[in-house]
């Protein structure tokens, strides 16, 4: 059987850093008051979350979520040695897509430069946090099936214009931040027991749907959207979620997860190189390493540079750590992700 591996890997952030101290001064336009706008202290954050910083785009109303995930993919598409005309499927994970329909993943390949009549397909996924994982399991089977040769995944966030940037918000805005990473896959001439791509395994469990939401848009109602200006700002209009549950579920799933992807490839934390947990919060990690026994050396975290970058956070971490000279081309990676829905996966894979 064909075996798929990842050829490239890239990232994106914007250029703009936004501290815990400055945050709690911006407005919803993240222009800088003298007077807080959210009650908060860099402390606050800090303890609850591990978040230091993070990433905006530019507050001029000049960027979306596909100009993010360009940036990522044109860095990935180079470090695999191969152009976007290459590229014969597009895979897109997104929550904050650029318009509610078309998905994002057409906008992309437009701005590639690869639309036209014989444009390759376009996926758009939504599974929030656990997304890159659930697309990578796609592009895995896609090039093993011999379907397609080579898959951009892409995992891009635009958290910035959507948070609720007052007391009430605090909770969920201070987690997140702008980024996207992406990847390249393809086949892999080699077979090798440490080569590619050599696990997946994704969850989900709808139950949990409604602790971690975001309702703008809700098809039941008459008009789909609602919004009264007289109601002042009202929640549907932001992320809601119960973060305790959403906590404990997290460890509980990333932990089993893991655990299962040893298990299932036969593999010891000797074997492995890297884990790579979704950057959800700090403290969520330290719990699933410490359930899960996974050396501290060997668990890489971004979240204090970049927040929350939900579908982007695994190849954006992974990334991080290779341009500090940390991770090196054919390191063994295991990776654990948990996000709404809820929704949870898996993988083990080569970089």
């Amino acid at each position: 059987m064909i075996r798929s591996k990842i050829l490239g890997l890239g990232s994106y952030v914007p250029d703009r850093i936004v501290t815990n101290e400055e945050i709690a001064y911006l407005d919803a336009r993240h222009i800088r008051h003298d007077e807080k706008q959210t009650d908060t202290t860099p402390e606050w954050i800090r303890t609850r979350t591990g978040v230091e910083e993070r990433r905006y785009v530019p507050n001029d109303e000049s960027t979306t979520c596909s100009d993010l995930a360009q940036r990522a993919a044109v860095r990935a598409l180079e470090d695999a040695q191969c152009s976007a005309k290459d590229v014969d499927c597009i895979i897109l994970a997104t929550l904050s897509p650029d318009i509610h329909f078309p998905g994002t993943a057409v906008f992309l390949q437009s701005r590639l430069g690869i639309d036209g009549d014989e444009g390759c397909p376009c996926f758009d996924i939504r599974q929030q946090c656990s997304g890159f994982l659930y697309g990578l399991q796609m592009a895995d089977s896609f090039v093993k099936s011999g379907q397609y040769k080579r898959v951009l995944l892409v995992g891009a966030e635009l958290h910035s214009h959507s948070l609720d940037y007052s007391t009430r918000g605090r909770d969920v805005m201070v987690l997140f931040g702008d980024g996207a990473g992406a990847v390249v896959v393809g086949p892999s001439e080699s077979n090798g027991p440490r080569d590619g791509i050599l696990y997946t395994k994704l969850g989900a469990d709808g139950s949990g749907a409604q602790d971690l939401h975001l309702k703008v848009f809700d098809s039941q109602k008459m008009p789909h959207i609602q919004y009264d200006p007289a109601w002042g700002t009202p929640d549907v209009a932001y992320p809601q979620m119960n973060g305790k549950k959403v906590f404990l579920n997290a460890v509980r799933a990333m932990n089993l997860g893991t655990r299962a992807a040893l298990q299932a490839t036969g593999l010891t934390w000797d074997d492995v190189d890297w884990f790579v947990p979704h950057q959800a919060n700090l403290r969520i990690n330290e719990a699933v390493a410490k359930f899960a026994e996974i050396p501290e050396e060997k668990v890489l975290n971004s979240i204090q540079f970049y927040g929350n970058t939900t579908a982007a956070t695994v190849p954006l971490t992974i990334d991080h750590h290779r341009k500090a000279g940390r991770v090196k081309k054919g390191d063994l990676i295991v990776s654990a992700v948990f996000g709404a829905g809820f929704t949870w996966g898996a993988s083990v894979f080569q970089v």
